[in-house]
């Protein structure tokens, strides 16, 4: 029976355990933490509303407005979350739907630009070049290439425009 826990060590981790617990519930209920978390679930509501409406007309603050914050705050709050700012997310939300778009539709450079919430199509290459490092027509001819013989969500897991970072990758030492 020399693999089964013994009692000391058994309560040892427990009351480790019960500590870390206790700590998280002080954390999280403690007043300083409380508008952190209120303000973290109001950005996911805008972060989940650029990602439904994309397409739509969209502004900071109009999406301020949606949850009651200033238009200054929200963009103060949305890049300290998320490592950019509401337009760069907004923008690559849009560049991501269009990559989707050329790579499997047939529909033109143009229509794919209106189809995502561009209203202009200057404006709409210049922001695909940034993010995807080639123009969309050249995009459109290389994209079935790249993503050949993959299933869907790996394809778009691999095109994934770069400025896209909401979690930063772990350091390896």
């Amino acid at each position: 029976m020399s693999h089964c826990v013994t009692r000391p060590s058994w309560n040892r981790v427990s009351t480790v355990a019960w500590r870390a617990w206790d700590d998280r519930l002080v954390t999280a209920s403690s007043p300083s933490s409380a508008p952190r978390l209120r303000d973290l679930a109001l950005l996911r509501r805008v972060r989940d509303r650029i990602d439904r409406e994309y397409a739509q007309p969209l502004n900071v603050e109009e999406l301020a407005r949606g949850v009651h914050l200033s238009a200054g705050h929200l963009s103060r709050q949305f890049r300290q979350a998320y490592g950019e700012s509401v337009y760069q997310y907004l923008m690559t939300r849009r560049i991501e739907r269009a990559m989707s778009l050329l790579r499997i539709g047939d529909a033109s450079v143009t229509e794919v630009c209106f189809a995502v919430g561009f209203s202009s199509l200057g404006t709409f290459s210049t922001r695909f070049s940034e993010l995807v490092g080639v123009p969309p027509s050249v995009y459109r001819e290389q994209g079935a290439d790249v993503t050949a013989g993959m299933l869907p969500c790996i394809a778009k897991q691999v095109t994934r425009p770069v400025r896209n970072r909401e979690v930063q990758p772990a350091a390896r030492s």
